[in-house]
C-alpha cells in the first residue's frame, strides 16, 4: 500500500471488476507494471484475480477488490514514511497486512492473457 500506483489500482477497482488490458489503459501503465502491483495487492489480500474465457475463447484475467478494512494508525504511517525516506524499493508493499485465509488461491495466468484484444 505504500506505493501510489497501488492506491490508483484500488481506486480504479472500486467501481467493479476489470480485465487487465482495460485496467492498464485506464491507469496509463503497461500491463507488466500493472501485474507487478496487482500481484502485490493480491498477496496482501486486497484484490483477487479470476481467469475467464471471452465469447471467442480468449482467456481474460479479471481483477476485483476483496472485502477489506485497512486500519491506519500513527505507527503504520511512521513506518511507511521511514521506509520511503530510507529509499525503500518502489515495489515494496510497506507494512505487511495479515493473510486473508478466506480467499482461495487463484491460478495465475501467463502474461500473454490479453493477446488478441
Amino acid at each position: 500500500m505504500a506505493h501510489t500506483q497501488r492506491l490508483r489500482v484500488i481506486a480504479a477497482l472500486a467501481d467493479g471488476r476489470v480485465y487487465v488490458s482495460e485496467l492498464a489503459r485506464r491507469l496509463g501503465m503497461s500491463r507488466q507494471l500493472l501485474y507487478l502491483h496487482l500481484e502485490r495487492l493480491e498477496k496482501a489480500g486486497l484484490v483477487v484475480g479470476t481467469l475467464e474465457l471471452s465469447e471467442d475463447g480468449t482467456p481474460l484475467k479479471y481483477w476485483e477488490l476483496s472485502p477489506f478494512v485497512l486500519h491506519l494508525d500513527a505507527d503504520t504511517i511512521r513506518e511507511a514514511v521511514q521506509d520511503h525516506d530510507a529509499g525503500a524499493d518502489d515495489t515494496s508493499v510497506g507494512p505487511q497486512l495479515p493473510e486473508n485465509p478466506d480467499l482461495a488461491e487463484t491460478d495465475t495466468l501467463d502474461r500473454r492473457d490479453d493477446v488478441g484484444e
